[in-house]
């Protein structure tokens, strides 16, 4: 196997027994396949959950919804979690290093590129970095946002150039209907396009402390699938499930067609601050490509952003405003003034 970049995710329902406390023995087992990994040459990045299970245990509190409840269990949990990994890693003389994000993390493009610096040089260094969600102060994404990391984890991939992202589940891939239910369900081996079909299959999952199903996985991977990243679903279960999935023996692979540059992926997969509302002729030129947006197609603003944030225009692109949102409401409708540059145009 040439050496790859991978990004691991390790899901609630994989480290937690229904959905509290924290499987010491199944971080132990990853560590080991991914120590092989490591040792090979591979770059490594390991997004985990559990810090909200773990923290269940630590003090003694049932499942809950309520976010303030979460967010306490997840301040203490998250040491129980690191201090897991770095006694598993260990043992194979790797080190472990910690690295809490928020949505704003990837969206705001100063704090992201010193991100990216700062995690390229732990992977030269050889140390993996195990990333999770600062549910304490992450108010919006505790919630459905990132979906159990799904959604956080197909960022760091698709933002960090990674060749594969593997998210590790209890469920061995995604199937044409739920396993659970279905005795004659049919595992889906390799997906090119996300289709009705697919979203249809994935359906709907949810628990008390684990946001994610397969819904959420679906959306991670058109994400990825999206960047030039592959993305498969496996059974983290299984014995030596991660070598086995890249073999292609294990889960579900999800094959990527496309292949944008690092900017236009941080551009599509940040959050929007605002919203530029245009023309249709504008919509026209700037649906063909290359074309950058006037003023004098501008027809609304909506929100308040400052220059250089990240705004949708209309449903059909993001890109990085030249203008505040109250400069942009000064100037629309004119000719002569460029609001947002071709090159920082990206359509959805």
């Amino acid at each position: 196997m040439a050496n790859k970049r991978i990004v691991i995710k390790i899901g609630t329902n994989l480290l937690t027994d229904n959905m509290c406390g924290l499987k010491t023995d199944i971080i132990r087992d990853i560590a080991r396949q991914i120590s092989g990994l490591n040792q090979k040459g591979n770059d490594i990045i390991i997004v985990t959950s559990g810090a909200i299970g773990a923290g269940c245990t630590e003090l003694g509190v049932k499942k809950s919804r309520e976010v303030e409840v979460r967010q306490a269990l997840a301040a203490v949990g998250q040491s129980t979690v690191m201090r897991a990994y770095h006694e598993a890693f260990s043992k194979y003389n790797v080190k472990v290093a910690q690295i809490l994000l928020t949505y704003e993390d990837f969206s705001n493009r100063s704090r992201y590129l010193h991100l990216r610096k700062a995690l390229d040089k732990l992977l030269e260094f050889r140390v993996i970095p195990i990333i999770n969600e600062n549910d304490p102060i992450s108010v919006d994404e505790i919630g459905a946002t990132f979906g159990d990391n799904d959604k956080l984890s197909a960022l760091v991939a698709a933002k960090l150039n990674a060749d594969l992202l593997i998210l590790l589940s209890d469920i061995d891939g995604l199937y044409d209907k739920n396993p659970k239910t279905n005795k004659d369900a049919k595992m889906i081996k390799e997906v090119t396009t996300i289709t009705s079909d697919i979203e249809k299959a994935a359906g709907k999952a949810g628990s008390a402390f684990s946001i994610g199903g397969m819904e959420s996985k679906i959306k991670a991977a058109k994400i990825v699938m999206e960047s030039g990243c592959n993305m498969i679903i496996c059974n983290g279960k299984k014995a030596n499930v991660i070598e086995k999935a890249i073999e292609g023996k294990e889960g579900t692979l999800f094959v990527s067609k496309s292949d944008l540059s690092n900017k236009e992926r941080w551009i599509k997969f940040s959050k929007a601050h605002g919203k530029i509302i245009v023309n249709s002729c504008a919509k026209e030129v700037l649906v063909k490509g290359k074309s950058s947006l006037l003023a004098v197609g501008v027809e609304k603003v909506v929100g308040n952003f400052e220059k250089n944030e990240i705004v949708e225009i209309n449903d059909f692109a993001k890109g990085i405003s030249d203008y505040s949102s109250k400069d942009i409401e000064k100037i629309m409708g004119k000719k002569g003034k460029v609001v947002v540059k071709s090159e920082n145009i990206v359509l959805i």
